[in-house]
């Protein structure tokens, strides 16, 4: 389960974990909603409003990486999320066998995405190293890109 641990409160709704959490000017709405294919067909439901994505990546699992760049880019065709600003978290990176946010750039193909605004931080969960780097990339970019898209105003 990924928390975003800045002095929020998570709350399990016993089907995935929502965290609510303010940072710098913006509000953000997380929820950690899993990989389940029985998960997948309720992530749709939380897209409307969304301008900013945050995909959470186990650097340590190799194994893996090909099916998380499926799941982003399955995520990224979204008509809902086709604006948002994209922050991948190269998670895990305390461990020794952990790729570099480099390595999960290129293994994930991010260099290939040109309709969207993205960035990789190396993070940590458990220690919180990199959550606030990433999250100030985010809501600064998001901030700024407020002020040139009529789509963010109400």
């Amino acid at each position: 389960t990924w928390e975003l641990k800045l002095n929020s409160e998570p709350f399990y709704n016993g089907t995935f974990t929502v965290e609510t959490v303010k940072h710098e000017n913006i509000v953000i709405h997380a929820w950690d909603i899993g990989g389940s294919d029985r998960m997948k067909l309720l992530w749709r439901q939380y897209f409307t409003g969304a301008h900013g994505l945050i995909f959470v990546v186990d650097s340590n699992d190799r194994e893996r990486i090909e099916d998380a760049k499926i799941e982003l880019y399955r995520l990224l065709e979204e008509e809902e999320l086709r604006k948002t600003t994209l922050l991948v978290f190269a998670n895990k990176q305390d461990l020794a066998d952990a790729m570099n946010p480099t390595e999960v750039t290129e293994n994930l193909g991010l260099h290939t995405i040109r309709d969207r605004l993205w960035y990789v931080q190396g993070s940590c969960a458990v220690s919180g190293d990199g959550i606030y780097e990433g999250l100030n990339w985010l809501t600064n970019t998001i901030l700024k890109n407020k002020e040139y898209d009529s789509t963010y105003r109400s």
